[in-house]
């Protein structure tokens, strides 16, 4: 059967107010304390500012409210004033698109007109929504789609914290449910390395795991880096969240290709950085991302020489068959191959599901988001032809 993608129109679109002036400054992505500090900006006392800062919070993150006029714990006076001081903005939907299993990505466009792109993977009772923390990428992972753009710049906290506020909206979870939540989980996996833009994920996240307000746990939140080694200390201290490696190899000669990141980061090192994760233990185990590329990572020799690394690391591995996307160097193992492999890591005792595809007609699925407000030239098409005749021939024996 053809797959079928829907485009979703404004009608299926979470209303928003008109938008707003340029000089009325954002409060989505602040603190509490600098809320209540641009208050008194505006000319709150001190310290009636800090309970208003607690009253906008709640109408902000616990009922999504975007609207001055819906916050009727404040005086009418305060929201009418308010209204011509500050909005409560949303990412700009270009996009919208929803895949035939339930998949849906949405194209945002921020007020500096860049775009970045977010996923949201429903289950039956639950569902996570993939998070980007920049416009584009730095990393050029030789496997990823995200990887053939040129990183743009980094995402502020408020552009990471609308695009939960935006898949909320959409999925009409206001207020913030107590459970049953079909936006349950957060992984940051979308477009960039997270750890190269630490600050800005880390007060999003914050934000976002605050029990007064969006209230998803921090066991619930999971952070996926390429292996920017000293960072990861940093990660596991001051968020707490589960931590994903991006691998997808285990010889430094090939994850040096796949993965250039590995020149600067060798395996031995972040295999070390991984071993200290604070919190690690059998209940918490750090999760080893594995794409499978036909004949460059996917043999039983690679299979054992995982297990090998993975020796004293509560782990679980999880295998992705490589997702196509136009131009892609690689090709996919072959399910026998990946059933191998898989096998292999499970009766050494390490879980090794192979994740279902999610997406694809769409390209929404693991390593293909890349945005698509992106032109490609001559030259960039050139390029990228001269990348995939590179990796054809680099890979060592």
């Amino acid at each position: 059967m053809t797959a079928i993608v829907a485009d979703i129109g404004v009608r299926d679109r979470a209303p928003r107010p008109a938008a707003a002036p340029d000089d009325r400054a954002e409060l989505l992505g602040l603190t509490r304390a600098e809320i209540a500090a641009a208050l008194v900006a505006a000319g709150e006392a001190e310290k009636p500012a800090k309970m208003r800062a607690s009253q906008l919070w709640h109408w902000i993150y616990y009922r999504g409210s975007r609207d001055f006029a819906e916050m009727t714990t404040l005086s009418k006076e305060l929201r009418e004033r308010l209204a011509t001081r500050f909005s409560i903005g949303r990412p700009v939907t270009s996009k919208d698109l929803k895949s035939t299993d339930g998949t849906r990505k949405w194209l945002l466009k921020f007020a500096d007109g860049e775009e970045a792109e977010c996923v949201h993977i429903p289950e039956d009772d639950r569902g996570a929504l993939c998070v980007s923390s920049q416009v584009g990428c730095t990393l050029t992972c030789r496997f990823c789609h995200t990887g053939t753009m040129k990183l743009v710049r980094n995402l502020d906290a408020a552009e990471i914290v609308g695009q939960v506020m935006l898949a909320r909206d959409h999925l009409d979870e206001w207020p913030s449910p107590p459970d049953g939540r079909m936006l349950s989980n957060i992984v940051m996996m979308g477009m960039g390395e997270p750890l190269y833009n630490f600050d800005s994920v880390a007060k999003a996240l914050k934000i976002v795991m605050d029990n007064e307000g969006i209230a998803i746990s921090k066991r619930r939140i999971t952070l996926s880096t390429a292996g920017v080694v000293p960072m990861i200390p940093r990660c596991g201290a001051e968020l707490g969240v589960n931590l994903a490696i991006s691998l997808h190899a285990v010889r430094d000669d090939i994850r040096d290709v796949i993965v250039p990141i590995n020149k600067k980061y060798p395996i031995k090192e972040l295999m070390a950085a991984c071993a200290a994760y604070p919190g690690l233990s059998n209940a918490r185990r750090i999760t080893f991302e594995y794409v499978m590329l036909k004949g460059v990572n996917d043999s039983p020799a690679d299979a054992r020489e995982l297990v090998r690394l993975l020796k004293g690391v509560p782990a679980k591995v999880n295998l992705i068959p490589f997702n196509p996307w136009p131009g892609a160097p690689y090709e996919c193992s072959s399910d026998e191959a990946i059933r191998k492999f898989s096998d292999i890591v499970f009766n050494a005792g390490y879980s090794s599901p192979v994740r279902t595809p999610r997406g694809r007609d769409i390209m929404a699925a693991c390593g293909q988001l890349k945005s698509a407000s992106v032109k490609r030239s001559k030259a960039d098409i050139l390029r990228e032809q001269a990348a995939k005749d590179a990796a054809a021939v680099a890979l060592p024996a």
